[in-house]
């Protein structure tokens, strides 16, 4: 069930569905592949506790932002995706490591100055057009493959 629109701005809007410290974490995360709640927890550096992972992902689902399908062969794991809603969330957080890059002194930015060198002469809207189409094409296959039937597990 989404929460209910405290007003009718649209930054104030925004913010209460993902301006806490972990929801555009969590979403960076998914565009880099990380699917499984395990890989949500581990992969990044930033630390998340497992009841703050939940407490989370489960709002964001609520949102329609990102969804889960089960693995097709262990039905306990669960691999989330961003939903299209959620691929347009790409823009805002490119903006926002172009801020943090022009205006904080972070360690990352060495890797995102060398990113940003190689990608400099490509429209900010080619670049962030094609990660979401990169993104969407690695949503359906990781969809098709959870989704075919595995003969394996079938016994006859």
């Amino acid at each position: 069930m989404k929460n209910p629109i405290r007003t009718n701005s649209s930054v104030s809007s925004f913010l209460d569905i993902v301006g806490d410290k972990w929801s555009l974490i969590i979403i960076r995360d998914l565009f880099l592949q990380r699917t499984t709640f395990s890989q949500l927890l581990e992969s990044s550096g930033e630390k998340i506790s497992t009841n703050i992972l939940t407490e989370r992902l489960k709002k964001l689902i609520s949102h329609d932002i990102i969804d889960f399908i089960k693995d097709r062969n262990d039905h306990k794991v669960k691999h989330y995706y961003l939903t299209d809603k959620g691929v347009d969330l790409g823009k805002v957080l490119y903006e926002i490591s172009i801020w943090s890059t022009k205006h904080l002194e972070l360690d990352e930015k060495i890797s995102f100055t060398e990113f940003k060198a190689k990608t400099e002469k490509i429209p900010r809207e080619t670049l962030i057009r094609e990660g979401s189409q990169k993104y969407s094409e690695h949503r359906k296959k990781l969809l098709e493959f959870h989704t075919a039937l595995d003969f394996n597990t079938i016994k006859f």
